[in-house]
């Protein structure tokens, strides 16, 4: 039996989108051409099925960079009797337009999965009959059963975490029990072109793997759409570091990666964990350059020292906002000020630092934008995301914006989060996010040339250079700002009271 995994075409306008294994589906801006991330389900779920014997084909077709046309073809060249996809908000009506055709071309069966509470309503079955199959969250596991089920025609209606239409009416199978994270096979690096993905915080070298140590995460960010959709609410799977560390080897010995990076919702949960996962690296002596996606709040001093020692280069930490009210009502129990405690003993260790910041939380006010642009400046990261905050169907974020009235826009296609924003809040409309997001990315352009010219300069000699150039009254304004706001570390050393 024929099965294809499909991460489908997404290009609008000239821009790439990322889908498949982002926690995040949008289009690409400048500042982040090469980012593509590993399609972690659509892999994991390709070996499963070929671990079972089925002809399984895994096929990414943004990182393939296929048109509709020849991803059409490839499929019809293919033959499946099943092809699944994954799909999200933004790119749901492009989804929908080729799965269609793919249909129709293949005459085969069509399921689909992805971080979108709509595609599990009667009414989008209904307006979507070209669709067999809905498998929410985790799908794996649901897709082996379904396929064998398909293949020896047996009842659908005994697949647990299956949606499907029984006689015109939608069946909603009971919910899947979540199995070990450690039974898992690891996911394919074969059919997909793994040499093709690029998430590189701090510059790591490439190619560079990216893994999973662990699925889902125990907080409660009201705005992040995996924890709620994909793993069907905030429920937490370590996996077994010695395992992690032999999975590292391999595509560090064998698949040969100069670097690796630890793409988990939240990496850094667990002292002794981490501490584990030191260990296994230095007896196993890979010390390649790697980086994590954490918690500033859980940053360790004495785990990252030992992180380091085995080639810790860099981590992404999600800010999201200066405002402790602001992070307060989005849930995600965060406390500022620890955070930028850790940011900066990461940064006082010569590990470089990502940080992403988001507009348009509930409670966000243009004072409240100003400042988190001042705190992303003061904290100079070596890279930085502005994001404009979209509430994704099935998410409480979603729930709140619609009952308080924050929602502007019902096309999905405006779901992005990357180039306009869907919702207002309180004296924010749209436009004013979208302008803030754009002047953020152009203060951040400018701190950066000024750090990279003037970092090394006494305050004195700088002052001198900026007189020189720029004159009086320019001088002492930007000097009255350094003053008053701490921005360029090269005027102020940071601490972690010397911002709030």
């Amino acid at each position: 039996m024929n099965i294809l995994l499909a991460n489908l075409p997404w290009t609008v306008g000239g821009r790439s989108g990322v889908r498949a294994g982002s926690r995040w589906p949008h289009l690409k801006i400048a500042e982040e051409e090469n980012y593509l991330p590993y399609p972690f389900f659509l892999g994991y779920a390709t070996s499963l099925l070929k671990t079972n014997g089925f002809q399984a084909r895994g096929l990414d077709a943004i990182a393939e960079g296929m048109s509709e046309d020849a991803f059409l073809d490839d499929a019809i060249k293919f033959k499946p009797e099943l092809v699944f996809a994954e799909v999200s908000t933004p790119s749901l009506a492009q989804d929908m337009r080729i799965l269609r055709s793919v249909k129709g071309a293949c005459k085969c069966m069509v399921a689909i999965s992805g971080p979108d509470k709509n595609i599990e309503t009667a009414s989008f079955l209904k307006e979507n009959p070209h669709i067999d199959f809905v498998i929410p969250g985790e799908y794996e596991e649901t897709l082996l059963e379904l396929a064998q089920a398909i293949k020896e025609k047996a009842d659908l209606g005994a697949v647990d975490g299956l949606i499907f239409v029984k006689d015109n009416v939608p069946v909603k199978n009971k919910r899947r029990k979540l199995s070990s994270v450690d039974d898992a096979p690891w996911p394919d690096r074969e059919d997909f072109p793994i040499y093709k993905y690029h998430d590189c915080p701090g510059g790591i070298p490439e190619p560079s793997a990216q893994v999973w140590a662990s699925r889902g995460c125990p907080y409660r960010c009201m705005f992040c759409a995996w924890p709620q959709l994909m793993y069907s609410g905030n429920t937490y799977r370590p996996r077994d570091m010695a395992l992690v560390a032999e999975e590292i080897e391999f595509l560090v010995r064998k698949k040969k990666f100069k670097s690796y990076y630890f793409d988990d919702d939240t990496f850094n949960i667990g002292k002794d964990r981490m501490e584990e996962l030191a260990r296994e690296l230095e007896i196993r002596n890979i010390n390649v350059p790697w980086a994590f996606m954490g918690r500033a709040d859980l940053a360790d001093k004495a785990t990252l020292q030992a992180f380091r020692k085995v080639g810790l280069h860099a981590v992404k930490y999600g800010v999201e906002s200066s405002s402790q009210e602001i992070l307060d009502r989005t849930t995600k129990g965060l406390d500022i000020k620890k955070a930028v405690e850790g940011i900066l003993a990461t940064k006082e260790l010569g590990i470089k630092v990502h940080l992403t910041f988001t507009f348009g939380l509930p409670g966000e006010t243009a004072k409240t934008i100003d400042e988190t642009i001042k705190l992303a400046l003061f904290l100079d990261p070596d890279s930085v995301q502005f994001s404009i905050a979209t509430p994704f169907p099935g998410t409480r974020f979603y729930d709140l914006a619609k009952s308080e009235n924050m929602i502007v826009s019902e096309s999905w296609s405006d779901f992005d989060g990357n180039s306009r924003s869907v919702i207002k809040t309180g004296s924010l409309m749209p436009e004013d996010l979208e302008a803030a997001q754009k002047r953020a990315y152009e203060e951040w352009k400018d701190h950066r040339l000024h750090m990279k010219r003037y970092v090394k300069l006494s305050p004195v000699r700088l002052f001198t250079l900026c007189l020189k150039e720029h004159g009086l009254s320019y001088t002492m304004r930007k000097s009255v700002e350094y003053l008053r706001d701490r921005r360029f570390k090269h005027y102020f050393k940071q601490t972690k009271n010397s911002f709030f």
